[in-house]
């Protein structure tokens, strides 16, 4: 099998955002590993990516950021923030358009959680930042 090189992706409309919701689905992260600073107005999130491109049996996860920029607020619904080492597993990133080119990033939790973080416009960048390690676990989906 070829080697996959790591990703490196940016999103800047609705299109582009669908393939980064697609590179991150079954990513891991705890709480704590997510940070929103008002003040650079900037999210970040520090995940656990499954490597759905690398295609195969055996799976493989990698350390991977991602960071949205403009971002004017955040909230969250069921998801504890005292509970920094409580892991959230990540199933879909969304955007809903608000007063063009703004709106919302909605980040969608297994167990009915989630994080909206309202943008002036989409601008994410996605990076691998480790080399790839083994998982005896690959996420399974129902049809």
């Amino acid at each position: 099998m070829a080697t996959v090189p790591p990703l490196r992706l940016l999103a800047q409309d609705a299109d582009d955002l669908s393939v980064i919701s697609a590179a991150l689905q079954d990513a891991v992260a705890k709480i704590g590993d997510i940070r929103f600073e008002p003040g650079a107005r900037r999210l970040t999130l520090a995940v656990n990516r499954f490597r759905w491109e690398a295609g195969g049996k055996a799976g493989e996860r990698v350390r991977s950021g991602l960071q949205l920029g403009g971002v004017q607020s955040v909230k969250s619904r069921n998801l504890r923030r005292e509970a920094k080492k409580a892991v959230v597993e990540l199933l879909a990133l969304t955007f809903e358009p608000g007063e063009a080119p703004g709106g919302a990033v909605v980040f969608t939790f297994a167990g009915g959680g989630d994080l909206r973080a309202e943008v002036e416009c989409i601008e994410a960048i996605l990076a691998d930042v480790s080399t790839p390690w083994p998982t005896p676990r690959t996420p399974a989906h129902e049809d």
